[in-house]
């Protein structure tokens, strides 16, 4: 199998001549867009798009804009290709506000959007995909997603938090060849989420090497690092990849830090 990383936490796997595309992002300017000029001048990341109508499907870890980019997926789909993503959260606008932005272009995009609950496991060209649990740290709904060919299994962990899943994970579905880790330790402040939180949302570099060691990853490469930063409302580690390739290789956690756009074989 072969992964290439696009940036931020997109990758797109390719084996047998099929791709899949996870969380590919093209528009990194949307994602803040909601607060205006507050968000100017934030740093964006360094993203590339996936090879374009070639995937037979897309998979998303939950419905935030910088990993649910309808336009980025419309690209990369071939003709009929699903879109695979987590269950819905349910409750009112208000709790799903963080949703409502890749909600709304997702519809528009008219892509063919399936459910996938934890555990479940769907098949496309080569590839058996099973989402995986994970933990939103706002609370939306989120999967992580095992893609698995030629008997190779990568598995990308969206933007998780820390959560108590991992041990099942390994157990279930394990060896992992290669696990994609959210590094950059999030502190958020969203209108919707007061009073805010001083934990991070996502993986920061030394939790995302415990998970890395736990799941017993024979590759770690960090993701969701190296983009965003709003004073007061988006907070993340800085250096955070290299910060996470310390603390795994004290974990004798291998780790491969990859530049947007690089290929690798698995």
């Amino acid at each position: 199998m072969r992964l290439t990383w696009l940036g931020w936490a997109g990758a797109e796997l390719q084996a047998d001549d099929a791709t899949v595309v996870v969380d590919p992002l093209e528009d990194t300017g949307a994602v803040f867009a909601a607060l205006g000029e507050r968000a100017a001048g934030t740093p964006l990341p360094h993203v590339v798009p996936p090879g374009a109508g070639r995937a037979v499907a897309g998979l998303l870890t939950h419905l935030h804009r910088d990993h649910a980019d309808a336009g980025a997926l419309a690209a990369a789909l071939a003709p009929g290709a699903p879109v695979l993503e987590p269950p819905a959260g349910g409750g009112d606008a208000l709790e799903g506000l963080a949703l409502a932005q890749a909600e709304h272009e997702l519809a528009a995009a008219g892509l063919d959007r399936r459910r996938v609950a934890p555990w479940e496991s769907v098949t496309a060209g080569p590839f058996t995909l099973t989402a995986l649990p994970a933990s939103d740290g706002v609370g939306d709904p989120q999967v992580a997603w095992l893609v698995d060919a030629e008997g190779v299994r990568v598995l990308h962990l969206g933007d998780t938090m820390f959560h108590g899943y991992w041990w099942r994970m390994a157990r279930r579905h394990g060896p992992f060849d290669a696990v994609l880790v959210p590094v950059n330790g999030a502190v958020v402040g969203f209108p919707n989420r007061q009073p805010a939180s001083p934990l991070p949302v996502a993986l920061d570099p030394a939790q995302a090497a415990i998970a890395a060691a736990i799941l017993g990853a024979r590759l770690a490469i960090p993701i969701h690092a190296d983009g965003y930063e709003i004073d007061g409302v988006y907070q993340p580690v800085p250096d955070a990849a290299e910060r996470f390739a310390a603390a795994a290789a004290e974990r004798g956690v291998p780790v491969r830090i990859l530049d947007p756009g690089e290929t690798i074989e698995l």
